[in-house]
């Protein structure tokens, strides 16, 4: 049996419905309950809680006998029908007896005692009673949909069960666990009580589960604008160049002020032993959701999109502003610091930076600049780096070339008879058409870039030539063909 006293009955006030009237708040030790008249008072043992029967309150009078009674007999309290209040000299006796007085907010003297018993016995009959308390409380809570709906909702489990809750966070939780909280896909931690409590551990997926659905809610309410936008950013990026005009009037009513200047920061995860593995799908929600908290209080304008597995993320502000660059990296390698923490050591994410450039073809001027920087790094083996693009090198001038899917499928076009060797083959003969190229037709000087002997140089240049079916010594040919090796090799990335 648990040891109890009247201070832990007016801890579950509310469910038990009670107050406390007079004398000192906790009491000896409730050993029992008896419901009893004031007359009967005499009989009962020490350690009894009386429950005075009846409808009505008694005559001031008997109370004050009573009180001597309760005092001289070691009864653990009183507790008074609805609608009792202690005059002035039974709250005196009270006090100086040490004899605490309750009174029922509305229950007839035996279904209360029927539940303090329940409270005093302990058992799992009384942890499924205050369970299912807690859970009616905190569902009202969550219904009420006032202020912060997740405070709320623990403040009144924890009231309800006498045990304080809370979320612990624990990215690691997964959505089988009873106790976990979810803000849709993204594992936010565990719903934990202070102390072991049996009624706690009945109670806490049901609020667990509600908690869960408030934070969802929140976040839908708080961040769909910006996914919005997001999505746009998207299709901005990969729309053909003539359509970049007719973003402007939707970008507008959705609050995505096109003219301004754009940086974007490309982040390209990669499985260190499997590149063609695919990231886990959980990781982009709670990444959307680590970055849009993170990004929500600073002055520029910010958006996280996602296109495949790779992470986007822009800002945008005031043309000329100062160190843009500088404050999209700041953002981002937070980001990508997150993202490793979500995914492990197995992944790597490389980072990619673009330059800030102005309007809707400056949006995706940036994409294409930090989406190369990402691929170059990768190819280059600079695996979880942070590249920034090379504004002055050959580099920044074929990314216009890139950055227009008509002129990349035109440039493609010449080389597209390659793809029949293969992914790896055709960019082995990419380069070294290149490098052939680049060194005016010298088989020496391109064996010696490509550590080759100049007949195998001179044996793949003569299968390149057959496949492509081009005139290697026409200028403007070989012009055209040199110009497609680089921006494929530029945008091969993996």
């Amino acid at each position: 049996m648990a040891q109890l006293t009247t201070s832990d009955l007016l801890a579950q006030t509310e469910r038990l419905g009670i107050a406390h009237a007079a004398g000192p708040e906790g009491g000896a030790t409730i050993e029992r309950v008896d419901v009893s008249t004031l007359a009967d008072l005499p009989g009962l043992t020490a350690g009894t809680l009386a429950v005075v029967a009846g409808d009505d309150p008694p005559a001031p009078y008997l109370v004050d006998v009573a009180l001597r009674q309760a005092s001289a007999r070691g009864l653990a309290g009183l507790v008074m029908p609805a609608g009792f209040t202690a005059t002035e000299t039974a709250t005196v006796l009270a006090l100086r007896g040490g004899v605490p007085v309750l009174v029922s907010l509305a229950a007839p003297a035996p279904d209360l005692a029927v539940a303090i018993d329940r409270v005093i016995s302990g058992g799992a009959a009384e942890s499924m009673t205050r369970a299912a308390f807690a859970v009616e409380k905190a569902t009202q809570a969550a219904a009420a949909g006032e202020g912060d709906a997740v405070a709320a909702i623990l403040d009144a489990a924890g009231t309800a069960l006498g045990v304080r809750v809370s979320v612990r966070e624990d990215l690691a939780t997964s959505w089988t666990d009873a106790d976990a909280v979810f803000a849709g896909e993204v594992p936010i931690g565990r719903l934990v009580a202070e102390t072991s409590d049996p009624a706690a551990t009945v109670a806490l997926p049901v609020v667990a589960s509600l908690v869960s659905r408030a934070m969802q809610r929140h976040l839908q309410d708080r961040f769909a604008p910006n996914q919005s936008r997001a999505d746009l950013i998207v299709e901005l990026i990969l729309a053909e160049a003539g359509r970049v005009d007719g973003f402007v009037a939707p970008a507008a009513r959705l609050g995505l002020p096109l003219q301004l200047s754009h940086a974007v920061a490309w982040m390209r995860p990669q499985h260190r032993t499997d590149p063609g593995l695919r990231a886990p799908r959980f990781v982009e929600a709670a990444l959307e959701l680590f970055t849009l908290q993170l990004i929500e209080d600073r002055p520029e304008l910010w958006h996280i999109a996602f296109l495949q597995d790779d992470v986007l993320v822009v800002s945008s502000e005031d043309h000329g502003a100062g160190d843009h660059q500088r404050r999209l990296r700041d953002v981002v390698s937070r980001v990508q610091a997150q993202a490793r923490r979500l995914i492990g050591d197995d992944w790597t994410y490389t980072v990619g930076l673009g330059t800030p450039q102005t309007g809707a073809a400056g949006l995706r001027q940036s994409a294409a600049e930090a989406r190369v920087a990402a691929d170059s790094a990768i190819a280059g083996g600079r695996l979880d780096a942070i590249e920034l693009t090379d504004v002055t090198g050959l580099r920044r001038l074929l990314l216009d070339f890139y950055a227009s899917p008509v002129s990349r499928n035109l440039l493609d076009d010449i080389l597209h008879p390659l793809d029949v060797l293969g992914p790896e083959k055709a960019t082995t003969a990419v380069r070294t058409l290149l490098s052939y190229l680049g060194h005016r037709h010298s088989l020496a000087r391109a064996g010696r870039e490509l550590n080759l002997h100049p007949n195998a140089v001179g044996y793949r240049i003569r299968r390149a030539r057959e496949l492509l079916g081009v005139d290697l010594d026409d200028p403007d040919t070989r012009f055209a063909v040199e110009l497609a090796c680089r921006v494929r090799l530029l945008g091969s990335g993996r």
